[in-house]
């Protein structure tokens, strides 16, 4: 069996490592981990074939030579390893951030605020769970100044067990969101769930960085380290919103100062991340002109609150993923933005909201429905009995294409919005 020290001295020589024989890299290590359907160690012959210098086995049946390592469990022998390699890389500050919405948004924000002063690497795309935290860790070869670590959960001790892994000393939260209600055991689970972090940090003396204006924030963090913002008083800064038409123009109001930032993003839900990002680049001493720079050159992405003008109407596009509660914060941001045009929504069904999700379902659409748009789309067999005609809905986003193709939408203002399940992106072209 392989030891984690004999795998490291491996690891520093290599060229990185690799869960997927079609991204391999020269002199890569493969790790051949196991799924439901597939079994990665059938597929060891082939990354040494395509370049890779070792692969990690936990099937010695497929042992061949010495480039061949046999582990009990090749999970876990990653998860190991990145550990392992945490702890080389003391000289850099670990930021740990999870949260119901506003993760990758936040994340991103974040490292663009703090990459004006500093060196900053961070979670690329949604490498967010236990085969992703390890090898977003694993990627960095030199020590940054600061490494931002996001982490998502669909269970309890999920971020505990990535906690342990990433070591991060300071974190941040979002938000406690209706997220993953089935896994979490509703929605005191997710705040269970998501508070793991604040348990680790303040065992192990850390610091976090607080947005009161959730008040089970300031409760589940008492007696950590911490820089409370939002509303309440002696906060560290608030925001507000001075324009949204369609984009934000908000005010950071610190102490002693206030800082105003146009910004390329939209909906009113974007100022806490906003505000999060700046307060935690002027804590770590990023000036108030970098902090406005970076946040004004932010420009959305990979289907995250993007806005564009198609060639027929004004397309939101937020189909990277939801909940009730972005869902609810989209439709309501979406109603008061200032158009000229008529406005229609698309929602995406929701998922892993266990017995809550006809109710919850059923909520979305009566806010839609009050809201009065010109016209409501939904997909999903969610929202199938609901409120009949008032809106049309669609078994899967085949059929709404379908749709679409025949019955287009022009000169609209549309929302988009839906979880990842529903691929709602596959209908921009159509709008």
């Amino acid at each position: 069996m392989v030891t984690i020290e004999h795998l490291y001295s491996i690891f520093t020589q290599s060229a990185g490592v690799s869960t997927d024989t079609r991204s391999i890299r020269k002199d890569s290590i493969f790790f051949a981990l196991k799924g439901d359907n597939f079994d990665g160690n059938k597929f060891a012959d082939d990354a040494l074939a395509k370049g890779a210098s070792h692969v990690v086995c936990d099937n010695p049946s497929f042992i061949k030579d010495e480039r061949y390592l046999l582990t009990n469990n090749v999970l876990d022998c990653l998860q190991r390893l990145a550990k392992y390699h945490r702890l080389q890389l003391n000289r850099c500050k670990w930021l740990s951030i999870t949260g119901s919405n506003g993760k990758t948004t936040s994340k991103e924000l974040i490292a663009k605020v703090l990459a004006k002063k500093y060196n900053v690497v961070f979670t690329k795309g949604n490498l967010n769970n236990h085969i992703g935290v390890p090898l977003t860790i694993l990627s960095i070869k030199e020590a940054p100044d600061f490494a931002i670590i996001e982490m998502g959960a669909n269970h309890q001790k999920e971020i505990e067990f990535l906690m342990e892994i990433a070591l991060p000393d300071y974190g941040y939260i979002t938000n406690f969101g209706l997220a993953h209600l089935e896994g979490m055991g509703g929605p005191e689970g997710v705040v269970k769930a998501k508070s793991e972090m604040f348990n680790f940090l303040k065992d192990h003396k850390g610091f976090v960085f607080i947005n009161a204006s959730d008040h089970r924030m300031m409760k589940n963090s008492d007696g950590i380290n911490r820089l409370v913002f939002g509303e309440i008083e002696n906060s560290f800064a608030m925001v507000s919103v001075m324009e949204s038409n369609p984009y934000l123009r908000i005010a950071i109001n610190f102490q002693d100062r206030k800082l105003e930032i146009a910004t390329q993003m939209v909906g009113h839900y974007n100022k806490d991340n906003i505000l999060a990002a700046a307060c935690i680049g002027a804590y770590f001493n990023v000036s108030d002109e970098m902090i406005a720079e970076a946040i004004a050159s932010y420009n959305p992405d990979n289907n995250r609150s993007q806005f564009e003008k198609t060639e027929n109407n004004l397309l939101l596009l937020d189909a990277y993923n939801a909940n009730p509660s972005s869902m609810k914060e989209a439709i309501v941001s979406f109603a008061a933005m200032p158009s000229d045009l008529q406005k229609c929504i698309i929602l995406g069904a929701m998922m892993e909201l266990g017995e809550q999700s006809k109710a919850l379902h059923e909520e979305i659409l009566q806010l839609a429905i009050a809201k009065k748009f010109e016209s409501i789309l939904t997909v999903g067999q969610q929202y199938v009995s609901f409120f009949e005609g008032q809106h049309l809905n669609f078994e899967n986003t085949a059929n709404l294409k379908d749709y679409l193709g025949k019955h287009p939408i022009r000169n609209k203002c549309v929302l988009v919005k839906g979880s990842r399940t529903n691929q709602l992106e596959q209908i921009k072209d159509l709008i």
